[in-house]
């Protein structure tokens, strides 16, 4: 029966009569992943659990053997989801609550399981049905259609969508209403002749993979040039063009590290003040594509050091990228480990420069760099600590292991190893092999008060809450830091 007239006949009797249909008579049957979600209920379970359980993974091939159906199911069971902080699309909750004002019946039809879906709908309470994938039916494409077709009529629904398998659906709906789709899918679904409206509400580009990559945190790999410093040979222009390609593939590895981080910490961005705006968390990008970029940007770090860096810098790369790897599913959520391995990654920046240019490091370096790396470490910590504590929580903080009672202590292990890279420096001047460094060593002890001053406001700033997440992204935005950087760096060079 097809329902696109506006008044249908039929026999009653023998009195012929007209039943009019009106918009409202046709539910609206809205898509979740993509339509009204920006992301996808399976790959952000499947994130959860490799977050969660990454040594389960064995699991997935299991419940993929038995079919999509099942794989879906055995995921959102495995880890709860918090529904509240999903990206959902503000100009299609706008349609459906418009929709609803009007009286139609909102009826959420998605491929995604249905404990996902109901718990959806529960919250934002603008569904009057639910129609999802269970352990035996994927509710998909064809299916879809068929459900629907026996449910309303052939033409007796309107649908939301975006993909390919919406295509189908579409082509049985009375109007279609096209959101954000994918590449091709306009094209085809105005083969139908029943669009309705084309929604464009994710408007992510260059701009937010540029964000996800983030080339500010480059900056840290300048760290790879300081053996070349310590060597006095910045003016080698061979070692300074490896320095150029050391900096670069790691830029490639670290960039690759985010993206993947971004999509294991998903859940826990979303309920961070300001990370929860990072272009993944808000579903600007979408994990399928993450998923798609970093093994690429990976790739091409570790073939680039490969071909044309010494193979101990590829060396230091993988124990990098391993460490981080464990950090993020891990380690980042263990008191105190946490911090050191913060401070190890900076100084494996160090040891794979050195790397790179085939220098010898001293202890002098190794020092230095643990200490004040462990001190700009515990500033990060705290300053996430002390949001959470004006924020009236006294719980342990999400995804890490610590508590907002634990503010003065871990000011008062930041500051004293921040203190205690200052020693390591002093100590130094005083080394037989400074004499052979530097023409003038004793001028380096007006480094000393330089960096006992730029730590100590570092910590005070911190204590004031006026401290970015990130201290290193303080530092390259901070005028005073790049002052006493800039005369941190004069002085060794007039002791040379």
């Amino acid at each position: 029966m097809n329902l696109f007239c506006s008044g249908l006949p039929y026999v009653q009797g023998r009195v012929l009569v007209t039943v009019h249909l009106t918009p409202r008579s046709f539910p609206l049957v809205i898509d979740l992943d993509g339509t009204l979600l920006r992301s996808d209920m399976l790959l952000e379970t499947g994130m959860a659990f490799v977050r969660h359980k990454p040594f389960s993974l064995f699991k997935v091939f299991g419940w993929l053997a038995k079919g999509k159906a099942a794989l879906k199911e055995g995921l959102a069971l495995a880890n709860p989801i918090d529904v509240s902080v999903l990206p959902y699309d503000p100009v299609v909750i706008e349609l459906i609550e418009g929709e609803r004002r009007k009286g139609r019946t909102i009826v959420l039809a998605t491929a995604s399981h249905h404990t996902l879906a109901e718990e959806i709908a529960k919250h934002l309470q603008l569904f009057d049905e639910v129609l999802a994938s269970d352990a035996s039916r994927n509710l998909s494409a064809q299916r879809k259609r068929d459900l629907l077709v026996q449910r309303y009529g052939e033409g007796g629904f309107d649908y939301v969508g975006n993909s390919h398998d919406d295509i189908l659906v579409w082509a049985s709906a009375r109007q279609a209403y096209v959101v954000n789709p994918e590449s091709g899918v306009e094209r085809r679904a105005r083969m139908h002749g029943n669009v309705q409206q084309v929604i464009h509400s994710n408007t992510s580009g260059l701009k937010d993979w540029l964000k996800a990559f983030r080339l500010h945190q480059w900056m840290k790999n300048a760290l790879i040039f300081v053996p070349l410093m310590a060597a006095h040979q910045l003016t080698n222009p061979l070692l300074l063009w490896q320095g150029a390609l050391a900096f670069l593939f790691f830029g490639l590895c670290a960039s690759s590290v985010y993206l993947l981080n971004d999509l294991l910490d998903l859940a826990d961005d979303r309920h961070h003040h300001s990370k929860r705006n990072r272009p993944f968390a808000a579903g600007r990008l979408s994990i399928k594509h993450g998923l798609l970029v970093f093994p690429i940007l990976l790739i091409g770090a570790f073939a680039g050091a490969s071909w044309l860096l010494p193979w101990a810098f590829s060396g230091a790369l993988i124990v990098y990228y391993i460490l981080t790897l464990a950090y993020s599913l891990s380690l980042k959520r263990q008191m105190a480990i946490d911090v050191i391995a913060l401070a190890a990654l900076y100084t494996l920046r160090i040891i794979a420069g050195a790397a790179a240019f085939g220098l010898e490091l001293t202890f002098w370096i190794l020092a230095f760099s643990m200490f004040i790396f462990l001190s700009l470490a515990l500033v990060k910590r705290y300053a996430e600590l002390r949001e959470a504590k004006r924020k009236g929580d006294t719980g342990k903080t999400r995804g890490r292991g610590y508590y907002p009672a634990d503010l003065e202590m871990i000011s008062s292990l930041g500051a004293s190893s921040g203190y205690l890279a200052v020693m390591v420096l002093a100590l130094y001047i005083h080394d037989q092999a400074t004499s052979g460094l530097y023409a003038h060593p004793q001028v380096i002890w007006l480094a000393c008060p330089l960096l006992l001053f730029w730590i100590t406001r570092v910590w005070m700033l911190t204590h004031r809450g006026q401290m970015h997440d990130d201290p290193v992204v303080f530092a390259i935005r901070d005028r005073i830091s790049l002052v006493v950087g800039v005369l941190f760096g004069l002085v060794f060079w007039v002791a040379a």
